[in-house]
């Protein structure tokens, strides 16, 4: 296959090996709620700037988990195998090298590392207290 072409969420999950479709659906989702929380309801128009950075994700990602799957989202991601922020950013990387997203020059892998510990980050109190927000239907 030619690799300036786009791979599909499929191949790259199958070349990836390690993580389910969930995992990368779940990361794909919950960065259109990181980047709104970061930069706002302009973030939705086509020519916004739509960067964030790996820490913003994963402060993102953990706050989508927990509004998605409540007191199991630890138990959700740790069934997906995803049990540090790094493993957010073997997803998104394995997705920016198929070219389904996008990085800048300054976008690292070890921007995910060590994030926050996933011992606590989920678990009361420490867990971010999160507000109605339209991507939550209930």
């Amino acid at each position: 296959m030619n690799e300036t072409l786009r791979k599909s969420l499929e191949q790259v999950v199958a070349e990836c090996g390690k993580y389910p479709i969930e995992a990368f659906e779940f990361v794909r989702h919950g960065l259109n709620y990181a980047v709104e929380k970061v930069h706002g309801p302009q973030a939705r128009q086509p020519d916004a700037d739509r960067h964030i950075s790996g820490q913003q994700l994963c402060q993102g990602l953990r706050d989508y988990a927990i509004g998605k799957y409540g007191l199991v989202a630890k138990a959700v991601l740790l069934h997906w195998g995803i049990t540090r922020t790094t493993d957010f950013g073997r997803i998104v990387f394995a997705m920016v090298d198929s070219r389904l997203m996008q990085k800048t020059d300054e976008d690292d892998i070890h921007d995910f590392e060590d994030v926050y510990d996933f011992s606590v980050a989920f678990e009361p109190p420490a867990r971010p207290q999160i507000a109605h927000h339209p991507v939550f239907k209930l």
